[in-house]
């Protein structure tokens, strides 16, 4: 399939996704922190996903995407692949539209990820993420078992689910400089970018991915879709290995950049928002944060929404993290 014959999700199908998701999905807060200020020299907003419901963003594009489907699809289920956070919100979102689920996750995915999936009544079915195609797993389960496949980020209805996060930010906060959110396959930067130049078109919108993992940054770079082999990082949501055909192209267009951090970044700011804010936010939630406090890029007099993008973290490792 080219390109130009892909339809791409558009800023309407944010307002559509937001209209499903008012009274379902949580309108999290928009927080702010003096001493996150005075360390930057920014005037920094907080969008607090991690109080999302199932503990981050992912549940806006899971249920919106299957709140979309025909009434027949619902019935015979749908299935998807996930480290944990999408897992956890096709499962809710599966439960609350009475739609069965199945999930593909890597067997490394975090415990308390498959744990909660598993609670929220999806089947789970375990692979090696380093040696086996997600992907060609996914297509040939569904295909035996007649399911439809909602990928994590790669769908127009998920890309949208996630854009209402900058959306709400937006409407509730006002007008920003930069807003920055995290990326590894795509489907929240895609759905901010579409959410921001929309209500917020001055806005400088910037991509954060871990050092190990930059193929967003390097696709940027060169145009076209990078892929690399699956990057070994604590930020566990964001070790995609490629950006989407969806995603992609809507980046390339509206994305300011995408820079990157390393662990020991999203380290400390998951110390920092322990500390100073009481808020336990995963590796990959820090994201945005880290490129902030470290610079990657300068906010000095400039107002700036971030997107922490969940929370959902393993005690024993949160407590390692933090502690260490």
């Amino acid at each position: 399939m080219t390109e130009t014959a892909i339809a791409l999700p558009t800023f309407a199908d944010v307002e559509t996704a937001a209209g499903r998701l008012a009274g379902v999905a949580h309108r999290t807060p928009a927080l702010t922190s003096r001493t996150a200020n005075a360390r930057t020299g920014g005037n920094l907003v907080f969008k607090a996903e991690s109080l999302q419901r199932m503990g981050a963003f992912k549940f806006r594009g899971g249920y919106n995407a299957i709140a979309a489907l025909s009434a027949e699809q619902r019935r015979r289920g749908v299935l998807s692949f996930s480290s944990g956070n999408h897992a956890q919100a096709i499962a809710y979102a599966g439960r609350l539209l009475g739609t069965p689920t199945t999930i593909i996750m890597p067997e490394d995915a975090p415990a308390a990820k498959v744990e909660a999936t598993q609670n929220y009544g999806a089947e789970v079915v375990r692979y090696d993420r380093y040696s086996q195609d997600r992907q060609e797993l996914a297509d040939r389960l569904a295909s035996a078992r007649g399911l439809t496949v909602i990928p994590p980020y790669d769908h127009a209805d998920v890309i949208a689910g996630q854009g209402t996060a900058t959306l709400e930010l937006i409407q509730d906060a006002g007008q920003f400089d930069v807003i920055l959110a995290c990326v590894g396959g795509g489907g929240l930067l895609a759905g901010t970018l579409l959410a921001a130049k929309a209500l917020n078109p001055g806005c400088r919108v910037y991509g954060v991915e871990p050092e190990a993992g930059n193929d967003a940054q390097q696709s940027l770079r060169k145009g076209e879709i990078v892929r690399i082999d699956v990057p070994k990082t604590i930020a566990d949501g964001a070790q995609t290995a490629f950006l989407g055909q969806l995603t992609f192209p809507i980046i390339r267009d509206l994305v300011e950049d995408i820079v990157t951090v390393s662990d020991a970044a999203l380290v400390a700011a998951m110390r920092f928002f322990a500390e100073r804010m009481k808020l336990v936010v995963e590796p990959t939630g820090c994201l945005a944060a880290a490129a902030v406090f470290t610079g990657a890029v300068p906010v000095e007099g400039k107002r700036v929404g971030i997107l922490i993008s969940g929370g959902n973290v393993d005690l024993p490792s949160y407590a390692r993290f933090i502690g260490g």
